[in-house]
């Protein structure tokens, strides 16, 4: 697949994603969502991918927020549309990806950059990365999952300034915060991303599915997720994965996943 806005490479069961809109800051529109939903579909659908790095290209800039000339002008209808069908193309979508999806934050992470970050399982950063929701300052909020994200991530009296005041954080502070999981240099963040993603696809691809299906189900208010992990737990055993991983380990060898 060939896209306009995003460059996509795959090796060693890794595929990497670069939204590729330098001169926009890589600033997501209404196209670029379209083919970040078509880009992970094509992934996820892939057998031979078992891990997904998201990051932006050259050194400025993740994803520098929205395409605010898109919306300008747009209604009360309009908007809650706009954040309604973002949400269930992309931001909820990836959340809920069975593939592993690391966000690699080269530089800015403002907005919907920041959304799209915090919807990914996890995320690393380079150490002049920013991060940010600064809706307020143009007299709308985050619409792509922004306040219920970042709350879970952070705290709810952290998120609450971070959105309140429209300031941005240092990677080391969003590090502290729990936002990201590791820093890295400049240089070095997609290599040292990279070798995270290579420990992720020696697993057991079935597993790590319903591993992070049971782990967001503990953050749905209507959902009990014990019940969801004693239920994926129990699926484990009726698997090729499940047979074959404690075989391995009972023949003292390494596990081969196949996937099913």
């Amino acid at each position: 697949m060939t896209f306009e806005n995003l460059l996509v490479t795959t090796e060693n069961q890794i595929a990497q994603i670069t939204i590729n809109r330098p001169s926009k800051l890589n600033a997501l529109n209404k196209a670029t969502i379209l083919e970040l939903h078509q880009a992970f579909t094509s992934l996820e659908q892939n057998p031979d991918v078992r891990a997904i790095i998201i990051t932006g290209s050259g050194e400025k800039a993740f994803v520098a927020g929205a395409d605010i000339s898109e919306f300008a002008n747009f209604s009360v209808e309009e908007g809650a549309q706009l954040a309604a069908q973002g949400q269930e193309l992309l931001f909820d979508f990836v959340e809920k990806l069975k593939t592993p999806v690391i966000a690699a934050i080269n530089g800015f992470a403002l907005g919907g950059g920041l959304e799209l970050a915090m919807a990914c399982h996890f995320r690393t950063a380079s150490d002049n990365a920013k991060m940010g929701l600064p809706e307020v300052t143009l007299g709308v909020i985050p619409g792509y999952g922004g306040t219920q994200r970042l709350p879970q991530l952070v705290g709810k009296g952290r998120a609450m300034e971070m959105i309140m005041t429209a300031s941005m954080i240092d990677a080391e502070t969003a590090k502290e915060y729990g936002l990201v999981n590791h820093v890295y240099k400049q240089e070095f963040l997609v290599e040292e991303t990279l070798s995270i993603a290579q420990k992720i696809v020696k697993n057991s691809p079935v597993a790590l599915s319903k591993a992070i299906k049971s782990i967001n189900a503990g953050f749905k208010h209507d959902v009990d997720g014990y019940d969801v992990e004693i239920r994926n737990f129990g699926k484990c055993f009726g698997t090729e994965d499940f047979k074959e991983g404690t075989t391995a380990f009972l023949e003292k060898r390494k596990a081969d996943f196949k996937g099913n």
